[in-house]
């Protein structure tokens, strides 16, 4: 199976102190993976470092995506500025005309049809601050939709918002599942990861299990995870272990 993105011996720190700490991990291309575990091990931090966000990364990560498109949680997103729907999902194109460059017709129609494709048909101009919660994530898929990549990561996507969302938001990650394209999602709800995500990572700041979700999500990776979880010493000396990178 070839890998999307190879972690080879991964920590990432703040202020020395591992929220990280030596993960080695293969993530399948042209799969869908689950990231899961305990509140506060370091799911949303191992998606960051992924993309180049996290503050101090060592170790190795090998991605062999040309293109990435990242959703953050809506937290980090400010709803204030005064922008419309459709100037919202355009920007999924923002690599190809960039910050002095202008929208063409085809970047137009194709961010309409992606507003269509998440059930939003009619509200190109709204302004996003009066959208409900599931239907600014709608609109954050749709600009994922122009953004045409090879690699995926979404955090915490379905976090609340209605079943409904969910179910249709669903659809488009396993259309881009059916198109070869890589997905990786950090979740909460086991059930639907049981049902959905083929693949998981189980994470309490260090690997737990990796691999099919049938065997990663058992009942003793679960306790295990929440163990080391709640034994993590969050006053703990600074990171000393040796990196562990391979030739």
């Amino acid at each position: 199976m070839n890998a999307a993105l190879r972690l080879v011996d991964l920590t990432v720190s703040y202020d020395r102190h591992p929220a990280v700490h030596h993960v080695s991990v293969e993530i399948p291309a042209a799969e869908m993976t689950a990231i899961v575990g305990p509140n506060g091990a370091g799911k949303s931090t191992l998606l960051k470092a992924m993309l180049g966000l996290a503050p101090r990364v060592e170790g190795r990560i090998e991605c062999a995506a040309r293109r990435i498109a990242y959703l953050p949680q809506q937290a980090e997103i400010d709803r204030s500025f005064p922008i419309s729907v459709l100037d919202t999902v355009l920007l999924g194109r923002w690599s190809r005309f960039g910050g002095f460059g202008a929208a063409n017709s085809g970047d137009i129609h194709d961010a309409q049809h992606a507003i269509e494709a998440v059930g939003l048909g009619g509200f190109e101009r709204r302004p996003i601050d009066t959208l409900s919660v599931g239907q600014f994530q709608r609109v954050l898929f749709a600009r994922l939709l122009l953004q045409d990549a090879d690699l995926v990561l979404l955090d915490e996507p379905f976090a609340a918002i209605d079943s409904k969302t969910v179910a249709d938001l669903m659809v488009v990650i396993r259309r881009w599942q059916a198109e070869k394209r890589t997905v990786v999602a950090v979740l909460h709800d086991l059930d639907q990861v049981r049902r959905d995500f083929p693949n998981s990572l189980l994470l309490a700041r260090e690997l737990v299990d990796a691999g099919p979700t049938s065997r990663v999500l058992s009942a003793e990776n679960l306790l295990r995870a929440r163990a080391m979880a709640e034994a993590w010493d969050e006053q703990a000396d600074a990171c000393d272990v040796p990196m562990r990178l391979s030739a």
